[in-house]
């Protein structure tokens, strides 16, 4: 009949104008850095970083890294605060918006002196007990909101990150130093992440890269995350998974701009 046949228009025309209303609703892309934007530790080419930029002409782009805001500066650019809408360092314990600084969190004064020496001291210890090829120095890295471990030492060449990197596949000594402080420390209420090459991340539980989207989810309806390290124990993992996320896994920069430009643009 002829009201059939109208409400069948009306019905149509809602969901025609509920998909606008969808495709227009504000949506916001987070990056991981390393081994997503970047080969490990290493800069962005030219090509990721005019990307980048051609993409914020679409969409906000905010970064969430685990490194601090100068090693994420120096992979990205002197100008990354203001380069992009968004920069998480630290899993977004530092976290700039449009170059301001919205807040900034303490491991320091979440642990207390005493817990952070004890941790720190114990570390130090299983290391030196540690035997692998190559050691070199800076095995523990503090940073404003987590501390990085490196079994083989930071200061180690690219040469020696990447036979570190092999050996560790293989013998699983990350792996393995983490289980120990995760017994030894149950109760201090820390998190264990295992990213990049070299090294690890320990911080607060709930302090991983989800802890950025506190300053995002109320401005945005869809928020798209870009990481390489999702597997369970990667520190992509919690924003990958994330109900407030759409997760991406990504194999590399190639990947990551094809991926891009299939979904956005």
């Amino acid at each position: 009949s002829c009201t059939d046949r109208t409400r069948g228009g009306v019905i149509q025309r809602r969901a025609a104008e509920a998909q606008e209303e969808r495709d227009t609703m504000p949506k916001l892309v987070l990056f991981d850095v390393d081994g997503t934007l970047t080969e490990p530790r290493k800069k962005a080419g030219e090509e990721m970083l005019t990307f980048l930029q051609e993409l914020r002409k679409t969409l906000p782009v905010g970064i969430v890294g685990g490194s601090d805001l100068v090693k994420i500066k120096e992979q990205l650019g002197d100008n990354a605060e203001t380069a992009y809408d968004y920069l998480f360092s630290e899993n977004g314990l530092v976290a700039h918006k449009a170059g301001k600084l919205l807040a900034t969190q303490s491991l320091k004064a979440f642990l207390g002196e005493d817990k952070l020496k004890q941790f720190i001291n114990f570390t130090l210890k299983e290391i030196a007990e540690i035997d692998i090829p190559v050691k070199r120095g800076t095995f523990i890295e503090f940073r404003n909101g987590m501390l990085n471990v490196s079994p083989v030492g930071r200061n180690c060449s690219q040469e020696e990150r990447d036979a570190f990197e092999q050996y560790d596949k293989e013998h699983g000594i990350r792996k393995d130093l983490v289980d120990k402080l995760r017994t030894k420390f149950a109760d201090f209420g820390l998190t264990y992440s295992v990213g990049g090459q070299i090294s690890f991340d320990v911080f607060p539980n709930g302090w991983d890269k989800t802890f950025c989207l506190q300053f995002v989810e109320k401005d945005f309806d869809e928020i798209h995350f870009f990481g390489d390290k999702t597997y369970k124990g990667g520190n992509d993992h919690e924003i990958f998974e994330s109900p407030k996320t759409v997760g991406h896994t990504t194999t590399g920069p190639a990947e990551t701009i094809k991926m891009c430009k299939e979904t956005f643009l």
